[in-house]
């Protein structure tokens, strides 16, 4: 066997391992950013199958390459493992899920958006591992004014979002557990 045919042949068996190996079995790798997208959803039926270090560190690097204005970048990730401190931000959360709290620095309000692309593209980067990831706002309150300390966010810092990240059921319907979606045509206008 000459190394072209040896070459072809280990690469086919990586992608069949790869394939074989996505944790969410709607999800089929590819290179179309779009496609990942367009089928994504935020679940709630988490499993208590732990994350690997290796994901929890994927998607943060993918959180820290988020374009920024003026290249601030000026977002804080912190990331929450221990249940009963995830369960005092997040009630329902599971054994094995964590929690990235994304903040900003305190006196920099335009950080927002930023701190949102750096959150998109953690749950993009999450999505395209085969792990579900969630956005909720509602416990930022909570933790800009009891958790702070807790969490170890210094006073120039607040929180605006926190990302659940944990493994999903491998056999859940996609179509009918996603929200709707608002309709394209009401939705956008051409000038």
């Amino acid at each position: 066997m000459n190394n072209k045919h040896l070459l072809s042949s280990v690469l086919a068996v990586v992608s069949v391992v790869f394939i074989m190996s996505c944790k969410n079995s709607d999800y089929v790798p590819n290179d179309n950013a779009s496609d990942l997208i367009l089928k994504s959803y935020s679940p709630r039926d988490f499993t208590s199958e732990p994350i690997l270090a290796g994901d929890i560190e994927t998607i943060l690097k993918c959180g820290i390459k988020a374009p920024s204005a003026r290249n601030m970048q000026p977002w804080k990730f912190i990331v929450v493992k221990e249940t009963s401190v995830m369960q005092q931000i997040i009630t329902n959360v599971t054994e094995g899920n964590v929690l990235i709290v994304v903040c900003r620095p305190e006196a920099n309000s335009t950080a927002d958006f930023d701190c949102g692309l750096a959150t998109e593209n953690m749950v993009i980067s999450a999505q395209s591992l085969g792990l579900g990831a969630r956005i909720y706002t509602n416990p930022v309150a909570n933790i800009n004014s009891t958790m702070k300390q807790t969490l170890q966010i210094s006073e120039e810092y607040r929180a605006v979002a926190v990302l659940r990240v944990g493994n999903i059921e491998k056999n859940i319907d996609i179509e009918s557990t996603a929200s709707p979606r608002n309709n394209y045509e009401e939705t956008v206008t051409f000038l």
